[in-house]
C-alpha cells in the first residue's frame, strides 16, 4: 500500500488499509476514556432501545433525516440518534421515544455529535 505523506503528517490514528480495518481499530482503541465525548461510567441502554431504534428507522423509512440518503445508498442502515443525550436522563429508558430519536447516517451523525451541525429535531411522536 502506498500513502501521500501528508496522509501520514497528518493523522493520529494511523492509516487503514479499508474503511472495516479502520473501524476495527476504533472499535478496540477509541472507546472509554480514550473516546472525545468521554464522560464517566457506562450507560444501561435497557431493553426498550432495540424497539424504539426499530421504530425510529421505519418511520424514517430508513433514510437519513439530515441529508437524505437511503439505506440503500448507504449500504447499512443508518445510526439512530438521541436529540436529548441519554446521559441527560435519570433513567436512561426515558430517552427512548420516537420524540427523541431520528435516523442519520454515519457521517451526518458524527457532525452532530461533534456539534458541527445541529441535531435534527423531531416533532411528534410519529
Amino acid at each position: 500500500m502506498s500513502v501521500v505523506p501528508s496522509r501520514i503528517d497528518n493523522s493520529n490514528q494511523g492509516v487503514f488499509c479499508t474503511r472495516t480495518c479502520h473501524g476495527a481499530w476504533l472499535s478496540k482503541h477509541v472507546v472509554g476514556p480514550n473516546h472525545h465525548q468521554w464522560e464517566g461510567g457506562t450507560i444501561d441502554y435497557g431493553g426498550s432501545w432495540w424497539r424504539v431504534r426499530r421504530r425510529a428507522l421505519t418511520r424514517d423509512n430508513y433514510r437519513c433525516q439530515q441529508c437524505g440518503r437511503p439505506r440503500e445508498e448507504l449500504g447499512r442502515n443508518p445510526d439512530v440518534h438521541h436529540i436529548e443525550r441519554v446521559r441527560d436522563f435519570e433513567d436512561p429508558r426515558e430517552a427512548h421515544t420516537l420524540s427523541n430519536v431520528i435516523s442519520l447516517c454515519r457521517s451526518c451523525h458524527q457532525h452532530v455529535e461533534a456539534g458541527n451541525i445541529p441535531s435534527p429535531s423531531r416533532n411528534s411522536e410519529g
